[in-house]
């Protein structure tokens, strides 16, 4: 994906006028002032590189990427301890940091670092680069995603061009310039090496975002259908859940089946809770949620070879087989590999059922949260509008991604016959237009039945019995 320098309404950054001093002639005379200038100007240039750094030729690059400082035993400190919160604020801007990430596709190589910015916010970044035996500066480029949904701040890529004498940076400071006193603000660099498999996991989940989570039940059931539909890994930002919640986390955690990343980001920004600014106010989309997303998929890129975008209320389900295992060669004999899967929201009211509590087994009951199996009825789609859908994709073909779909990609999106597979969204109404005697009967998931209602009293058993 290529990358450009961002302007704001196609303007450079403003550049100080000259003082009306330097054109008064009758107070000081052209030769008087040019000896003055020449002066100071070389005092300014015996201390400003007597502090290890160079002076730059141009507003672009004031610190060239040749230009190095060799790594002390004293300043080898410089990049550690690395900075370990989740999110990383750029000194004097609206910038944040998720991760940094060796963008293995690039010539010349870069490192992108997924970040969340103020939109409207001019920034001129420079990179820090803690490489082999010394420190390496380099120039940035930075691209906004273009899904926003009109909210202040969104989801950027800062790309830093790796300096060509660097062969392996471990570390990368992000940070607004020129550099000045602020403390430069370390993060390690992942996926240093490109792999094509065999892969730890083939299919990971990514979820984002938990946030003031309590739904217990569909918690178990959502996992434990992971597993069935052949899931090795699921990664879930998590902003926060109940104790209940975060017991059942705990138990999968220890398994290894999840992995929690925090995302603690209302700590930095007034977060909507929804995608329509009018409806949810604040300074981001739902939580920072497309920011997660790709976040997931660039550090699960060279450790899966699927990775899925869905949320913990949705199944992506086979109507003809029973797992994705099978479900995916199918669609690649069909469409290729290079090819984005597409699978057509489908919602199931969890405000409509067919069993009451007492039908539960024993270890269900008293847990709270909706019941996936009582909610079998789902709402017809609308043939003449845009119906949601998410996606399977090799994470390799990715380059950015939104909650419905990839923004930019080297593989082309099919969407998958509905009859082939679609996605369980069991969620509140959706169609306020479509009274219950318009919902469609569909038992898919009872099919899953026998091998789920075992596996979640198992979990609940294990999880609360204690």
């Amino acid at each position: 994906m290529e990358t450009k320098e961002k302007t704001v309404n196609g303007k450079d950054p403003p550049i100080n006028p000259l003082s009306k001093h330097g054109n008064d002639q009758s107070h000081h005379p052209g030769h008087s002032l040019l000896k003055v200038f020449v002066l100071v100007t070389g005092v300014y240039c015996l201390l400003y590189l007597g502090e290890n750094r160079t002076l730059g030729g141009s507003q672009k690059l004031p610190y060239p990427g040749s230009r190095t400082v060799a790594l002390t035993q004293e300043k080898r400190g410089k990049c550690f301890p690395e900075e370990k919160n989740p999110l990383v604020h750029v000194q004097d801007s609206r910038t944040y940091l998720v991760a940094s990430y060796v963008e293995q596709r690039s010539r010349p190589s870069k490192v992108r670092t997924i970040a969340i910015v103020k939109r409207t916010e001019y920034v001129s970044y420079f990179c820090t680069f803690c490489c082999d035996d010394a420190l390496r500066n380099s120039s940035a480029t930075y691209e906004i995603h273009s899904d926003n949904f009109g909210f202040d701040y969104g989801t950027a890529d800062i790309m830093c061009l790796i300096p060509k004498n660097c062969s392996m940076p471990t570390h990368v400071a992000v940070y607004k310039g020129p550099l000045g006193p602020q403390k430069l603000q370390f993060l390690p660099i992942h996926n240093q090496h490109e792999q094509y498999g065999p892969f730890p996991y083939q299919f990971t989940i990514c979820i984002s975002v938990m946030y003031e989570y309590a739904n217990v039940l569909q918690l178990v059931q959502t996992l434990e259908m992971f597993k069935l539909l052949g899931a090795h890994h699921v990664a879930i930002y998590q902003s926060s859940c109940n104790a209940a919640a975060q017991r059942v986390l705990d138990h999968y955690v220890q398994e290894g089946f999840v992995e929690i990343i925090p995302w603690p980001i209302t700590k930095y920004l007034n977060v909507s809770r929804g995608w329509q600014r009018s409806v949810s106010p604040g300074d981001v989309h739902y939580f920072g949620q497309i920011a997660a997303l790709n976040d997931c998929v660039y550090r699960f890129m060279y450790q899966t070879k699927y990775i899925v975008l869905q949320d913990l209320d949705e199944l992506i389900v086979p109507l003809h087989v029973d797992s994705w295992v099978e479900l995916l060669p199918l669609l690649e004999q069909k469409h290729g590999v290079s090819t984005s899967f597409e699978f057509e929201n489908n919602v199931f009211r969890s405000t409509w059922g067919g069993r009451n509590a007492a039908q539960r087994p024993k270890e269900w009951r008293g847990v709270p949260g909706v019941d996936i199996l009582d909610h079998v009825w789902r709402e017809p789609n609308d043939p003449n509008a845009f119906n949601n859908f998410k996606v399977i994709v090799n994470p390799r073909t990715v380059y950015s991604t939104s909650v419905h779909g990839l923004l930019s990609a080297d593989s082309s999106g099919v969407r998958v016959d509905r009859n082939v597979a679609r996605m369980y969204h069991i969620r509140e109404p959706y169609r306020l237009d479509v009274t219950t005697e318009d919902l469609i009967t569909d038992e898919r998931l009872w099919d899953f039945a026998p091998r789920l209602i075992p596996a979640v009293s198992d979990v609940l058993n294990k999880t609360f019995s204690k």
